[in-house]
């Protein structure tokens, strides 16, 4: 009997053990005030103060716009968690972080999507439907901030790069036509010229035409004519005589 109730013992004590650490540990921290993972929502203050002008009050147009300003820092804010939240979770899992910066993150994340509820509703009070576009006319002009604010560091940004690395000479694209013989040309003849024969150096009576120039031209003297074996030859006598012979 007495082996029985001595592992029953154990258990009890074990488990009743970790009950009550589990108690208070979730006690503590539940009185524990976790540092806020983002900063004090100005905008948020400024768009209240407005409201809250009673003399002279705010104009519908200012307060249009502050509420736009306070959505838009929503927005940067939904973006960054976004981006935090799975890298601080793998973190958290390997232990390098504890459970402090992970419970300030979900702490925010629950106070963001009640500042989006919000927002929405105090745009639905001003424009019937405006709650659904807010966010998006607060991420466009973010974006557009941005980039004005990219465009205006240009020449400061210039400016320290001519310090560091010396003012060099922006480059030139320069234009060349075609030269007249290349194959881009449009001047050039389609058709192949024809070879040209270099004329002899012998010469009649020293001048400049060749010798077979009056060969090629198609005139012949009679002494070239008898000469050539491809001339005509012109029929003699004798074979005129026999011809008519035959005849008769």
């Amino acid at each position: 009997m007495a082996s029985v109730l001595v592992p029953v013992l154990y258990l009890i004590i074990v488990f009743g053990s970790l009950i009550a650490f589990s108690s208070f540990y979730r006690r503590r921290n539940a009185r524990k005030v976790f540092e806020p993972y983002f900063p004090q929502h100005h905008e948020r203050d400024v768009y209240f103060s407005l409201l809250q002008m009673s003399d002279p009050p705010a104009p519908e147009t200012l307060l249009k716009a502050a509420l736009v300003r306070r959505a838009m820092t929503d927005v940067t804010r939904i973006i960054r968690l976004r981006e935090d939240k799975p890298a601080l979770q793998n973190l958290l899992q390997k232990g390098s972080i504890g459970d402090d910066l992970w419970n300030s993150l979900l702490a925010a994340e629950k106070e963001l999507e009640a500042e989006i509820l919000e927002v929405a509703a105090e745009a639905n009070a001003y424009v019937e439907g405006w709650g659904s576009v807010i966010f998006q006319t607060a991420t466009e002009m973010m974006h557009n901030e941005k980039m004005r604010t990219l465009v205006e560091q240009i020449p400061a940004i210039r400016a320290e790069a001519e310090l560091k690395y010396g003012k060099f000479p922006l480059p030139q694209l320069i234009v060349q036509s075609p030269a007249p013989g290349s194959p881009g040309s449009p001047s050039m003849p389609l058709t192949p010229a024809r070879p040209t024969t270099p004329l002899s150096p012998k010469t009649n009576g020293g001048g400049l035409a060749p010798s077979s120039a009056g060969a090629e031209s198609g005139t012949f003297s009679d002494s070239e004519r008898s000469a050539s074996p491809t001339s005509p030859r012109s029929p003699s006598k004798s074979s005129s005589s026999k011809k008519s012979k035959k005849r008769k």
